[in-house]
């Protein structure tokens, strides 16, 4: 068993130290941190959508933002779609699973704002829906995503693409990316000093 939780270990490191050797990457993290403070500065917010973890890591990013990441500092708007249950569950119902994050992206977005996927395969389809809602109202998206970027690919304004097919190794490193986008537009939301 040791040597199996060390395996699981290491296949972690492996992908941390792909993304860490990756230009284009930390090059997508850049902008995504750029468009996301050019979005904030100007007004606007940041949203997040995802299914499962992915619905979970969202929530978790969007509360890095709204509440306090490292420092106290006056809270950013950014908001998980998926939050209220009613709304969800009354459009998965009266339209289609598929609409739910499109018709919140139309009815709270606005030019300028910042939408961020999270998908493993980057094929769920309530995403590239709301993706596609996003670039008709002038929303800046950022798909993060497994190894090919799936369908988002072709939607996302940023894609940051994990070079993995294994869900929970392509999760840990949206976390570690999501944490990092947080910490750095705080620092330059709020600078220290």
């Amino acid at each position: 068993m040791s040597d199996h939780i060390k395996q699981i270990i290491g296949e972690s490191v492996t992908l941390k130290q792909q993304l860490l050797n990756s230009p284009e990457l930390i090059n997508n993290i850049d902008k995504t941190v750029q468009a996301c403070v050019l979005s904030l500065k100007n007004n606007g917010k940041v949203l997040f959508c995802g299914n499962g973890g992915s619905a979970a890591d969202a929530q978790h990013l969007a509360a890095e933002l709204s509440g306090r990441f490292y420092y106290d500092r006056p809270p950013l708007p950014s908001e998980a779609l998926h939050v209220n249950t009613s709304y969800l569950t009354a459009v998965a119902n009266d339209y289609s699973y598929d609409e739910v994050y499109a018709r919140m992206v139309k009815a709270v977005g606005k030019p300028g704002d910042v939408l961020v996927g999270l998908s493993t395969s980057g094929n769920s389809k309530n995403i590239v829906k709301a993706f596609e809602k996003a670039e008709e109202l002038n929303i800046i998206t950022v798909a993060l995503t497994g190894e090919t970027g799936g369908a988002m690919r072709q939607t996302a304004d940023i894609l940051i693409n994990i070079p993995s097919t294994d869900t929970p190794r392509i999760q840990e490193a949206h976390i570690l990316i999501g944490h990092i986008i947080c910490q750095l537009i705080e620092e330059q939301m709020f600078p220290k000093g």
